[in-house]
C-alpha cells in the first residue's frame, strides 16, 4: 500500500491517476478507483468500495467479508481517493484486504497516513517554484507551477503569454501561493477580470488579514484559504449564494437540481442557469457531462469552505431542507417511471443523484419530525434497490427508518411491503413474513387498498418461495382482482408475471402463457422494458416446458437483451439460467456447461443466481446433474472457460453474438494466424493470470524473452492490456464451440 499524503488542493487525486494510467498491464484485474468524497457516513465506506467494484452481493453479510471473498483470486490495484475524513474505517478495510487478499495493491490519497502496518507514505509536494534569481529569465516557466498557472491562462485568455513585463508578478503569484496546484488554478481564472500584477496585490493584502487565523494551521492551509476568501468576495452576492447553496449537494448535480435547492431568497430561477457558468469559468464548478446532460460538482475543498459559509450566515438548516424536499421528488417521480417510456434513462438519473438521495435519507433520519419523509423515499427507491448494487444498503435504510419511525401511515406501510421483497430477495424469509404481516395490519387499519395489493403480492412471493404454490396462487389472485380495481397497470403486469411462473410450475401451460402474454401487453402498451424482460423470461420458461427450444432461446435472448441494457443483474442472471437449462435439453452439453460457469461468476456478483425465485432452484440441481453425466470429466474444463470469461464477453457467448462488442477490444478470428506458436502458448498463460515470471518458468525461456512475447502480443493485437489477452483468449475458444 502507498499512500499520497499533502494539504488539500495539492493534487493527490490527480498524482494517484497519472500514476495508475501507467500500470494497467500490471493488474490482470484492472484498477478501479474509489471516491470516497461524497461519502459521509463511515458506514458507507465499505459500500462505495462494492459499488465501485460493480459486486451485486444480494446477502446479509458483512461489507468486508463480501470484499474479501470477491477479491481472493483478483490481483488489482484499488484507489481510495480522499480518505482523510474516515480515516478510521479506510485504515480497517485497507489493512483487512491487504492481509486477507494476496493479489490487492492499495494506492491511497489522504491529508495525513492511515497509519497501518505496511503502508508507504509519500508525501506530495507543491509545484515547483523559481526562486529570486531564476525569476529574472523567460526559463521560469520551465517550473511546474509557473507552467500550470500560463497553462490555465492561457485557457482564459487565447493570447497569453508569459512576458518580461509579466513574469515578476506570476513568479511571485505562484510563490504566495506556495505552488498549489488548486490556488493557482484559481487565480489564473481571475485573469478574465485583473491583470497579474492585480492579483498579485489584493494576494498580498489577503494574507495580512489572514494572520489573525489559527496558528496551529498549517501555512498552505491558511494560503489557500486566503485565496479562497479573496475569490468569494469579489464574486456578486448572487454568485456567492450559488456556491454557499450548490455546496449542500453531496455529489454531482443537474441545472434542475440547482433551480430547485439554488433559487429564491437572493437567486431568480431564471438566473440559475447564468450563474452556474459563472461558476464554471471561475473553476468552483466542475462540468462533466452523463448521457448527454450536463452535470456538475463541487471540489472537496470548495464544497467544505461553502458549507461554512451557508452555517455562518443561518442559512444551512433552510438548504437543506429544499435538497431534501427535491430529493423526495426524485424518489417519487420513480414511482410514476417504473412503468413508463423514459424508464431505462430515470434510472440512469437515479443512479448519478444516489449521493444526494442518500445524504437526504441521513438528513431525515438525524432530524426530529422528518422520519416519514425518509420512509416514503426509501420505499420509493424500491426498484433503485432491487436493480444497481444497492440492495444490501436499501435494507440498512429501511431497517434503520422503520426503527426510528414507528408511527402508523401509508408510509410505513409501504416501506414494510418494499423492505420485505429485499428480505426475500436475500432469502430472509422469517423477516419478511413480520414485515408484510405489519404492512397488511396497517394496510387495512388506514384503508391503504394500494398497499394492501402488494402486501397480497409479496405475500405471494414468499409463499411460493417456500414451494407453497396453492396459497402463492391466491394471493397473485387476490393482488391481481385489487390491482385491477385501481387501474395500476405495474402492478397488474408484476402480478401477471409471478402468476405465469406459478401456473408453469403447477404444469397450467395455457394459463402460464396467457398471463405473460398479458403482461407482455401491458408493458408494450406502456413502453416500458422491465417487466416486458421478465414477462419474455417467463414465457421463454414455459416454451421450454413444452419442448419448444428454439423459441425458448430466442424469448430468452430478447429478455437478456433488454435486462444488459437496464443493467438489472437479476434478471441477466436468471436468463442465462434458463439458457443454461435449454441448451441441456438440447443436449448442447457443451454449451449447457459454460453457460453454467457464466452463472458462477455472476452468482460472485449476485450471490444467488435465483434470488427471489427459489422454487426454480430444483431445474438448475437437475440441469447441473446432466450436464455433469453427459460429459464426464470434460465438465470442468467446459465450467471455468465459462467461468472466466469477463462480462461483457459472457453476455454475448450467452446471446451467440460473434461481433465485437462496443468499448471492448477484441481481435477478429485470423488475428491467432499472426501470433507465432510461442506467442500462443504465451497468451494462453497470461489468460490464466500467470507473472512474467511465471510464464518464463512453464516455457522454460529467460524471464526478459517472456517478458518480450507479451509486448509483441499487444502489439499485433492493438491491444494495452494483460486483462484484453485474457478476454480475447476466451473469445477464441468462444469460436471454437
Amino acid at each position: 500500500m502507498v499512500t499520497l499524503t499533502g494539504v488539500g488542493g495539492v493534487g493527490k487525486t490527480r498524482l494517484a491517476q497519472r500514476a495508475a494510467a501507467g500500470l494497467h498491464r500490471a493488474f490482470r484485474d484492472g484498477i478501479w478507483l474509489v471516491d470516497l468524497t461524497r461519502i459521509a457516513e463511515p458506514a458507507s465506506v465499505e459500500q462505495a468500495v462494492i459499488e465501485t467494484l460493480q459486486i451485486h452481493d444480494q446477502t446479509r453479510r458483512d461489507g468486508l467479508l463480501i470484499l474479501a471473498d470477491h477479491l481472493r483470486d483478483r490481483h488489482l490495484l484499488l484507489i481510495l481517493d480522499n480518505c482523510e475524513h474516515l480515516l478510521g474505517e479506510c485504515a480497517v478495510l485497507a489493512d483487512t484486504l491487504l492481509r486477507r487478499v494476496m493479489g490487492v495493491r492499495i494506492l491511497a490519497t489522504s491529508r495525513q497516513p492511515l497509519n497501518i502496518a505496511n503502508e508507504r507514505v509519500m508525501p506530495v509536494l507543491p509545484l515547483p517554484i523559481p526562486d529570486s534569481e531564476e525569476s529574472s529569465t523567460l526559463s521560469a516557466k520551465s517550473f511546474g507551477a509557473v507552467e500550470l498557472f500560463v497553462e490555465r491562462a492561457t485557457a482564459v485568455q487565447h493570447d497569453f503569454r508569459l512576458t518580461p513585463q509579466n513574469r515578476a508578478a506570476i513568479v511571485g503569484i505562484c510563490r504566495r501561493l506556495d505552488g498549489i496546484p488548486l490556488a493557482i488554478e484559481l487565480a489564473a481564472a481571475r485573469l478574465r477580470t485583473l491583470t497579474p500584477e492585480q492579483i498579485l496585490k489584493r494576494l498580498d493584502h489577503r494574507y495580512r488579514l489572514l494572520t489573525t487565523g489559527a496558528r496551529s494551521a498549517p501555512a498552505r492551509h491558511q494560503t489557500l484559504q486566503a485565496l479562497i476568501d479573496w475569490s468569494f468576495e469579489r464574486m456578486s452576492r448572487p454568485e456567492q449564494l450559488l456556491w454557499m447553496r450548490s455546496s449542500m449537494f453531496a455529489g454531482s448535480f443537474d441545472l434542475t437540481a440547482a433551480e430547485a435547492v439554488c433559487s429564491g431568497d437572493g437567486i431568480e430561477p431564471d438566473e440559475v442557469i447564468d450563474l452556474i457558468g459563472e461558476l464554471v469559468d471561475k473553476s468552483i464548478l466542475v462540468r462533466e457531462e452523463h448521457e448527454g446532460v450536463a452535470r456538475y460538482r463541487q471540489l472537496d475543498t470548495l464544497r467544505e469552505y461553502g458549507r461554512r459559509r451557508l452555517e455562518a450566515e443561518g442559512d444551512e438548516a433552510t438548504i437543506r431542507r429544499r435538497h431534501r424536499d427535491y430529493y423526495l421528488q426524485v424518489a417519487a417521480q420513480s414511482v410514476v417511471k417504473q412503468f413508463a417510456p423514459e424508464q431505462a434513462e430515470w434510472y440512469g438519473k437515479v443512479q448519478q443523484d444516489y449521493p444526494d438521495l442518500r445524504a437526504a435519507m441521513e438528513y431525515c433520519l438525524a432530524s426530529p419530525g422528518e422520519g416519514q419523509h425518509g420512509l416514503r423515499m426509501a420505499a420509493d427507491l424500491l426498484y433503485h434497490w432491487i436493480r444497481s448494487y444497492y440492495l444490501n444498503e436499501g435494507r440498512r435504510f429501511l431497517d434503520r427508518l422503520l426503527a426510528s419511525e414507528t408511527e402508523a401511515s401509508v408510509a410505513r406501510a409501504d416501506a414494510l411491503w418494499t423492505n420485505s421483497w429485499l428480505a426475500i430477495i436475500q432469502g430472509d424469509l422469517d423477516a419478511a413474513r413480520r414485515m408484510l404481516a405489519e404492512a397488511r395490519q396497517l394496510a387495512e387499519q388506514l384503508d391503504a387498498r394500494r398497499s394492501l395489493a402488494y402486501v397480497e403480492l409479496f405475500s405471494g412471493f414468499a409463499a411460493m418461495y417456500e414451494g407453497d404454490t396453492q396459497t402463492a396462487l391466491r394471493h397473485y389472485e387476490a393482488a391481481l382482482e385489487r390491482h385491477r380495481e385501481l387501474g395500476n397497470p405495474h402492478g397488474m403486469a408484476l402480478t401477471l408475471i409471478r402468476l405465469s411462473l406459478a401456473h408453469s410450475y403447477c404444469g397450467d401451460s395455457d394459463l402460464a402463457t396467457a398471463h405473460a402474454q398479458r403482461s407482455l401487453e401491458l408493458s408494450n402498451g406502456s413502453g416500458e422494458i422491465w417487466h416486458k424482460a421478465f414477462a419474455l423470461m417467463a414465457l421463454g420458461v414455459e416454451a421450454w416446458r413444452r419442448g419448444d427450444f428454439r423459441r425458448a432461446v430466442s424469448l430468452e435472448q430478447e429478455s437478456l437483451r433488454l435486462s444488459r441494457k437496464l443493467d438489472t443483474r437479476l434478471g441477466m442472471s436468471l436468463n442465462v439460467e434458463v439458457l443454461a437449462w435449454i441448451a441441456a435439453s438440447a443436449g448442447r452439453w457443451q454449451r449447457a456447461a459454460k453457460l453454467l460457469g457464466i452463472l458462477q461468476t455472476l452468482k460472485r456478483s449476485t450471490s444467488a443466481t435465483l434470488s427471489g425465485y427459489g422454487h426454480l432452484a430444483p431445474y438448475h440441481e437437475q440441469c447441473v446433474e446432466r450436464v455433469k453425466g453427459a460429459l464426464g470429466e470434460s465438465y470442468d474444463t467446459a465450467f471455468e472457460a465459462g467461468s472466466r470469461l469477463d462480462f461483457d464477453h459472457a453476455l454475448a457467448y450467452a446471446l451467440q453474438e460473434k461481433e465485437r462488442h462496443p468499448g471492448h477490444a477484441r481481435a477478429p478470428r485470423s488475428d491467432m494466424a499472426r501470433l507465432t506458436r510461442r506467442e500462443r502458448e504465451t497468451a494462453q498463460l497470461v489468460a490464466e493470470g500467470r507473472t512474467n515470471k511465471e510464464i518464463a518458468a512453464a516455457l522454460v525461456i529467460a524471464q526478459r524473452t517472456a517478458e518480450a512475447h507479451v509486448e509483441n502480443i499487444l502489439v499485433k493485437l492493438g491491444f494495452t492490456s494483460r486483462a484484453q489477452i485474457a478476454a480475447w483468449v476466451a473469445a477464441q475458444r468462444d469460436l471454437d464451440d
